[in-house]
């Protein structure tokens, strides 16, 4: 794991989009296309913007897939990941592809693990090149949060939300109440994240700054999802100096 502090979070989201516009950018140039997987939520802003500026990057041959999203939840609402990449990132940029996860469910039926299900055997199909992942305050990753499922293979999971990570989605103010925040979302699982070939995790704030912690300086445990990081072999986090502010070095 390498470890980069920025003095910003402006120039922390520079660095980070940086880094993954060059690994795509690479890996066109050697096989034609890229696979890469996008995240959302407040940790994301300023990475995402400077993503969609970064140049000579043939977006045409480029597949997404998305992260997360809560189960039951209308892309029109204001705190639909989907509504959150499609304004944010996707509309921005001509991609090739890119994979939603649909958390009313296939086709909005309902039939949420049948959308699972779908995403299963579209990402089995394809070797991710880089993620872009940020950290909870609970040390989720994606939304697997603790305990997380360290050892299923599936891709994509219908997962439980626990307190701490529904106070948080509150306090950034995406539901106007605790109640209003989803119990369940789709995730995709921990292992399937670790496949991806580089991972870039971007996560700035003070009130990150306890998971960070655990996150580098920890044990490997799922009581600390996003610790798992330690044991990839080309993954970068990018942090903001108050979301570093814990660590030791």
């Amino acid at each position: 794991m390498k470890v980069l502090v920025s003095s910003s979070k402006e120039e922390m989201g520079r660095q980070a989009a940086a880094e993954g516009a060059e690994i795509i950018r690479k890996t066109i140039a050697n096989q034609e296309n890229a696979t890469i997987i996008v995240a959302t939520g407040a940790s994301q802003f300023e990475m995402l913007s400077a993503l969609i500026e970064e140049p000579d990057i043939d977006w045409s041959k480029v597949t997404g897939f998305h992260l997360d999203e809560y189960t039951g939840m209308s892309i029109t609402h204001p705190a639909s990941f989907r509504k959150y990449l499609k304004e944010r990132f996707v509309d921005k940029i001509s991609i090739g592809v890119f994979n939603y996860v649909d958390g009313e469910g296939l086709d909005g039926k309902g039939d949420v693990a049948a959308e699972c299900e779908r995403l299963d055997q579209l990402i089995s199909e394809q070797t991710v090149d880089v993620a872009f992942v940020g950290i909870g305050e609970n040390g989720h990753l994606a939304f697997n949060d603790p305990p997380a499922d360290f050892e299923t293979e599936k891709p994509y999971l219908i997962v439980d939300l626990d307190e701490a990570c529904r106070k948080q989605q509150l306090g950034e103010g995406w539901f106007p109440t605790f109640e209003d925040v989803p119990s369940q979302a789709v995730s995709m699982s921990i292992r399937q994240i670790m496949k991806s070939k580089h991972i870039v995790c971007t996560v700035p704030d003070e009130r990150k700054a306890k998971a960070v912690q655990s996150t580098v300086e920890g044990p490997v445990t799922n009581r600390v999802p996003a610790s798992i990081l330690q044991e990839h072999g080309a993954m970068t986090l990018y942090l903001d100096e108050p979301a570093a502010s814990l660590l030791k070095s």
